[in-house]
Formats: structure tokens, C-alpha cells, sequence
């Protein structure tokens, strides 16, 4: 379905997600492609409506089945409603987290079995992959601190433990181990426009650019 234009963002709290997709997307669509920018959870009304749920108010008000649930609930929404429709009419499509934020946060951060994640993203989304996720890493320490500058009520994640940042980047690490020829780890703690080339780099030799 995809033909190489499905492409997420990954990483802890502060790594430049948001700041990166917009520099593709503006990249992208200066080589005149169409791109749909979006967002988990979330990218459509009904998974719009469950983010509230689980991006803000006390960290405890789920528990981690509860969220994986929620999560997978808002996937199936934003796959239907606007990922789909997108690539079927040969679209770009630029997410900002997707299932592997599931497998880090829930899984690895907060230890919920990692077979029932995989169960809830088979029947959330069947094989259907990215094809390709790019993870940006940094030290918990340097993302936290970015993240806490940038304000806002939704921090619910941002205000869990240390620990719990810690066991999410050595998820994402571990992700892309596993699968290497879909994941790229790129270096987030220098420039943003460094970040920019290497993403660049890492589409170019992994995907058709020019399609």
C-alpha cells in the first residue's frame, strides 16, 4: 500500500520530534510531493478526543493495559480516518509516533507483556508497517530538560520517573536492533540542522526519494 512513503518519528520526551517532522515536511513538498503531516495518539477527530485522555492529568489516572488499550483505540481511528486514504492516493504521509511508541512506553516503561502488545497491533493494524522509523536518541537527562522548557499541559509522560525515561530509550534502542532495515537511529542531542542532513541521508538510502 505504501510504496516507501510512510515514514514515523520515534524517541523520548525532548528529542526534536516535532521540530524534524516539520523539516521534512517542508523538504518533502519542495521537492513538490504531497505530504500529510500527523500525529499518535491522535491525526484524526476521534483519536484527537482520546489524547486528551492520556497526554494530560495525573500520571497514575491509567494504568498501563488501560493506556496500551486507549492507544490502540486512537490508532485505529487515525489508520482508518487518514493513514490509509492517504498512502491509497499517493500520499506522503510524516507521523509523529506511532506503534513502536506503544511497544517503549507501555512495554518497556512501564512492563506490561510485550505479547499482548503485539496482539493489540495485530488486530489494530494487521502487517501494515512503516517503511521506514526514524529514532531520535539522546541522553534522558538532556531530553527532560528540553521537554520541560517548552510548558504545556500535555506532560503527563513527561512527569513520569527517571527511571521510567531511562527503560523507554533503552526500548526505542532495542526496537531498532530488532529491526534494523526498517529503523534508523539518528543522534538528537546536536544541531537541529544537523539532525535535518542525517534524516535526509537516511531516507535517501533507505527509500526512493523520488517517487
Amino acid at each position: 500500500m505504501t510504496d516507501g512513503r510512510f515514514i514515523t518519528f520515534e524517541g523520548g520526551e525532548g528529542a526534536g520530534k516535532s521540530t524534524q517532522v516539520r523539516l521534512l515536511v517542508e523538504s518533502l513538498r519542495g521537492r513538490k510531493r504531497e505530504v500529510v503531516l500527523t500525529r499518535e495518539p491522535g491525526g484524526a477527530d476521534g483519536a484527537e478526543a482520546i489524547r486528551t485522555l492520556l497526554v494530560s492529568g495525573a500520571v497514575d489516572r491509567w494504568d498501563a493495559r488501560t493506556e496500551a488499550l486507549l492507544h490502540s483505540a486512537a490508532r485505529r481511528d487515525h489508520l482508518v480516518k487518514t493513514v490509509w486514504p492517504a498512502l491509497e492516493r499517493g500520499a506522503w504521509v510524516i507521523c509523529d509516533r506511532f506503534a513502536d511508541s506503544t511497544l517503549a512506553y507501555q512495554g518497556y516503561g512501564h512492563g506490561l507483556d510485550r505479547a499482548l502488545i503485539e496482539q493489540l497491533v495485530e488486530v489494530t493494524m494487521g502487517r501494515f508497517r512503516p517503511d521506514l522509523t526514524l529514532i531520535l536518541d539522546l541522553p534522558v537527562e538532556e531530553g527532560l530538560r528540553r521537554a520541560g522548557g517548552r510548558g504545556g499541559a500535555e506532560d503527563r509522560y513527561e512527569r513520569m520517573g527517571l527511571d521510567f525515561h531511562q527503560r523507554l530509550r533503552q526500548g526505542f534502542l532495542a526496537i531498532a536492533t530488532a529491526e534494523p532495515r526498517r529503523c534508523a537511529v539518528i543522534d538528537a542531542a546536536r544541531p537541529p540542522e544537523t539532525v535535518h542532513q542525517d534524516i535526509l541521508a537516511a531516507i535517501t538510502t533507505r527509500l526512493d526519494f523520488s517517487a
